[in-house]
Formats: structure tokens, sequence, C-alpha cells
């Protein structure tokens, strides 16, 4: 595995303060109604994708994922301000503004959704990585999904076939706890998710989701297996999420006391506190990187504000009308 220097940790940090940051920027805008629709916050998370980022080789590798999904195609280098714009629905986002919140797309730089289907993200994931094999082009597809969608019959379908054509992937249940708002207790007899994969023999486990460490050592071991040859796996990276499933949850199955009890381990406070025990940083260092991450999520808000929504062709553009189609009565008015 990469090693963890000095330098990781400072970009770790200011990577999941960045992200935490523009979360909470969105969450502020959303209330003045500048954002519409749904809105899902990674806010918790973020030692998920920053252990995988640096496991990930981003010249090749590609990243697919449910609608949590603002500040995956951030750290894979996709512009924030475009990001932000495109929750805005605005011309300069992502998508033109047409995808917002649940749809970041960049073909660019691999990142391929954003999929506001539950688990629908599964089989393209699969998809992905068979077309990399296919082409022999060793990249390794990151498909991630949340606790809510390993219910969903098209995992299992996926896990078949990725182990029987020995797909380079490497599947990752983000398990927060509640899916949408129910506990994984709730959802079936067993609450180790990973031990679904063992129905296929993929090689399959948990890792502490709230440690970017451990995140990155797991990610490192699955990825060089498919990048080798070895085929998928799967891990459960169990973390938890601070907000609601989305905005207008009022997250009635769960205590405040819990929440906090999960904040005391929380990623950014665990990666900051390294930065100042190993003296790889000054309380003037990490002054230093908040206040640049805070000025960046300002350039971002100002740049989504002032940028201009799409023209209406722009909407029409993208779909078509066949006049010949068949059971249609064009004379209909």
């Amino acid at each position: 595995m990469k090693r963890i220097t000095k330098k990781v940790y400072l970009k770790w940090y200011e990577d999941m303060y960045f992200w935490r940051k523009f979360e909470d920027k969105l969450a502020a805008v959303y209330i003045q109604q500048k954002v519409r629709g749904f809105l899902h916050l990674y806010n918790g998370q973020e030692a998920v994708l920053a252990g995988a980022l640096h496991a990930m080789d981003l010249t090749k590798d590609k990243m697919i994922t449910a609608y949590r999904n603002h500040v995956q195609p951030i750290g894979m280098g996709v512009d924030p301000k475009r990001v932000m714009a495109e929750l805005y629905g605005k011309a300069t986002g992502t998508s033109q503004g047409l995808g917002g919140s649940m749809h970041i797309f960049s073909k660019e730089h691999r990142f391929f959704g954003g999929h506001g289907i539950v688990g629908g993200q599964i089989p393209l994931g699969a998809g992905i990585a068979f077309g990399d094999k296919y082409h022999d082009k060793d990249a390794v597809t990151i498909c991630c999904f949340g606790d809510g969608a390993a219910r969903q019959g098209s995992l299992h379908e996926t896990f078949n076939l990725a182990m029987l054509w020995n797909l380079p992937v490497v599947f990752v249940c983000e398990n927060n706890g509640y899916a949408m708002g129910t506990s994984v207790e709730r959802t079936a007899n067993h609450t180790d998710v990973w031990k679904l994969g063992r129905g296929y023999e993929m090689p399959s486990g948990p890792v502490d989701g709230m440690n970017p460490i451990k995140v990155a050592e797991a990610f490192d071991e699955a990825i060089s297996r498919a990048r080798s040859g070895g085929g998928p796996s799967f891990l459960e990276v169990k973390t938890y999420r601070y907000r609601g499933h989305s905005m207008s949850d009022a997250q009635h199955y769960r205590t405040k006391e819990e929440v906090n009890e999960y904040k005391k381990i929380d990623p950014i406070t665990q990666v900051k506190n390294i930065l100042l025990e190993k003296k790889y940083a000054t309380e003037d260092d990490i002054a230093a990187i908040d206040k640049r991450v805070k000025d960046l999520v300002k350039e971002c808000e100002k740049f989504a504000e002032e940028s201009p929504y799409p023209e209406k062709n722009v909407m029409y553009d993208a779909v078509y009308e066949q006049e010949d189609y068949p059971f249609i009565d064009h004379k209909i008015k």
C-alpha cells in the first residue's frame, strides 16, 4: 500500500474538512430553496472516500455510487464549483444543470454517478468492470451502495455474474446504519451485511468506516486483488451519517445522544489529532487550512449564484420525438 505520510494526513484533513463544509453550505442554501428536490448529505462518512481515493489509481480507476454523491466527484478531480452549480440547476454544472443533486457525473474523471434508483448502480458497476476487462484496460471499478440497497435482488444477480466472470470490481456497502430510516436490525435476520458475499465465495469483510487508515488498507487489498486478476471483493464499510437520510428526514428513528456518541470518533477529528500528536501541523497550520477551505466554499457558492440557468432548448436537446412511434395517434391533441 502507498505509505500514509505527513502529506497524506494533511491532504486527508483538508479534503474531508472541505467535503464537510461543502455539504453544510448545501444544507444552508437548501433551506433558502436555492437548491431544490432531494438532498442527501455525506457528513460523517468522509473517511470512506478519503481512504478509497488513497488506494485508487485516479488515472484509470472508476467509481459509481448512489444519490449521496456530491463529494465523490470532487475527490476524483471534478471542479467543486461545477458540482455546486449543478445542484443549483445552473448551466455551468457538471450536466448543464439537468442532473441536479442525485445525478452528478463526469466522464472525464471517471465518475459515473449519482443514481436515484436504490441499488440501480450495482449491476452498472459490474458492467463497467466487464467493459474494462473486455478491453484489457487494467482498471478497477469501485461500486458503492448503502445498506438499504444491499436488500435488492439485483445485488445477488450482480455478485453471481461478477464472480462467474471474475470482474475487476470492488463492491462497497457504506453501511451508515439506517438506510432511508429503518435500522439494519429491522430489515434482515443478520446484521453483518458483508457475509452476503460468502454465498458467492467472494472475498468479503467488515471495515471501520470512521478511520481512513483502516479504509485505505482494506481498499488497497481489494483493489490490488482485482487489478491482478483475482476478481471481485465485497467490503462492508461501517460508517455513520450525522444528518438525516435526506433534508426532509425528521430522524425519529434515533436519538441525539446516539449521534453525539459517533461524533466522538469523527474521522476529521481523528486525523486532526494525528496531525497534532505527530507534530505534522500546529494549531495555526490547522487554522490556515480551515480558512482556505471556507474561502473555497464561498467561491463555489458565488460561482453557483452568479451562473446562468440553462436555456430551455438544452432540456429539449436531451430528448427526441419519433414521428412513427407505434401505438400513438399523433393526430390526437
